[in-house]
């Protein structure tokens, strides 16, 4: 009878996803202090990223008249509000990302797409 050792069954590791974070926010200063955050967390941990990729300002604006009566001479109030946003490319295990995003500032809407 020979003595055969069992194979080890190290199991796999944590799979590792395409993660697209996108970044929405109508100040830009914060938004940019965000998207820097979390592009130094994911380096740290050793992680690829891809980004930020800055997509088109959306513009929305609104056109009232100042006066409520609609009397008086024909004076225009134009409202603007600007939406800017972020990509950022990720290839990690999702326990990762989450650690990553923990401690976003208020004012900034985060959005985390998982692919394959």
């Amino acid at each position: 009878m020979s003595y055969n050792k069992p194979e080890k069954d190290f199991g796999e590791g944590p799979k590792i996803h395409k993660i697209r974070i996108t970044l929405t926010s109508r100040k830009v200063q914060s938004l940019e202090k965000v998207c820097q955050e979390l592009i130094d967390r994911a380096k740290s941990k050793d992680l690829r990223v891809k980004g930020p990729v800055r997509l088109p300002t959306k513009k929305l604006k609104v056109t009232t008249r100042k006066t409520p009566c609609g009397e008086g001479s024909k004076t225009w109030d134009t409202y603007e509000m600007r939406i800017h946003k972020r990509l950022i490319d990720l290839n990690a295990p999702t326990e990762v990302v989450k650690q990553i995003i923990i401690n976003i500032e208020a004012g900034v809407e985060v959005e985390v797409t998982i692919a394959a």
